[in-house]
């Protein structure tokens, strides 16, 4: 059964709400979302996770380009080429196919643990806050990027285990998050290409490290046209959500999330924003973030993915199509 968080009091609630709106969640006036989940399903990416032979081949020591710039090829990758390691971070070091947590999608049998330990640079803890990448493999599988006119969006269902579980540590544990490009900034060109990475973060923040006598879990979106990670809706209970993103032509990034495995809905945008001023013009990848304190001893708190799928909804053909006319 989903464990329950202490649900705030309707006061602290609302005082919520207003917080959030004041951060700009509510969708623009002139701003159209399209609900992950839409359009044509494009099978040559993503995973179920059902194929008794699926693996990961790790290539220990993990790379950590990010922090001491030392890229450690090859880099690990899943024995059906669907995903890698992440060079500037390295990947978690446990991926395995598991036996799909109940609840889940129906007729899903195995699904994806992630779960890290030593998440910074090998064999040297940092005991700061650090992160592995499990990154889908896009642009290899489908010769190249993909541009925001095709509206892409991608979905995951996502198992959180009971509180009692998870790494006591207070911040980011886990991200739903996208690799994006943008050849101009803030309304001006520029001159080369920028990579920018907005994402979903689910973020613990235990009972220890507040003046609350319960622990309380909450996303967070990154981010806003200045590039901050702004807090979003309260995680009141646990077990499996569905979490999404959509990239429209207008350049726009489109942040949703439910409890549950039902396909997503309108109801469940969180927010609509263009992440440091940047319009989305190529969709490059999606990816996930485990997180722990790097402490060498700690393991992360366990995270379950199940069938993540990318959708386009406006294929190739018929963008050719249109141009020809």
């Amino acid at each position: 059964m989903p464990y329950n968080f202490t649900i705030l009091s309707t006061v602290r609630l609302l005082a919520a709400s207003l917080l959030l709106l004041s951060f700009g969640l509510s969708l623009p006036a002139d701003a159209a979302s399209f609900v992950p989940g839409t359009g044509q399903h494009l099978v040559q990416v993503g995973d179920d996770f059902e194929d008794e032979m699926w693996s990961f081949n790790h290539h220990f020591p993990k790379s950590s380009e990010e922090i001491d710039g030392r890229k450690r090829s090859p880099g690990g990758k899943s024995t059906n080429g669907r995903w890698f390691e992440g060079m500037k971070r390295g990947q978690p070091d446990v991926i395995r196919r598991v036996v799909t947590p109940p609840g889940g999608l129906e007729g899903s049998g195995h699904s994806l643990l992630l779960q890290t330990l030593r998440t910074g640079v090998p064999r040297a803890p940092s005991y700061q806050l650090q992160q592995d990448d499990f990154i889908c493999n896009i642009i290899s599988r489908l010769g190249s990027k993909i541009p925001v006119s095709q509206t892409p969006n991608f979905v995951v269902r996502v198992f959180m285990p009971s509180v009692d579980q998870w790494e006591n540590r207070r911040g980011p544990t886990f991200a739903i998050r996208a690799a994006c490009e943008n050849s101009t900034f803030g309304g001006f060109a520029s001159s080369h290409r920028e990579t920018y990475w907005p994402g979903i973060f689910v973020n613990f923040e235990p009972k220890e490290s507040s003046s609350r006598d319960y622990d309380t879990a909450f996303l967070t979106i990154r981010g806003n046209r200045r590039g901050m990670t702004f807090k979003g809706p309260p995680i009141t209970e646990t077990g499996w959500w569905t979490f999404g993103m959509s990239f429209t032509p207008d350049g726009m990034v489109h942040y949703y999330a439910s409890s549950g495995v039902d396909d997503l809905t309108e109801e469940d945008l969180i927010t609509s924003q263009y992440p440091y001023g940047f319009r989305c013009e190529r969709f490059r990848s999606f990816f996930f973030n485990v997180c722990n304190g790097d402490d060498g001893r700690t393991w992360s708190t366990s995270w379950v993915i199940d069938d993540p799928a990318l959708y386009v909804i406006r294929p190739r053909t018929e963008l050719r199509q249109a141009k020809a006319k």
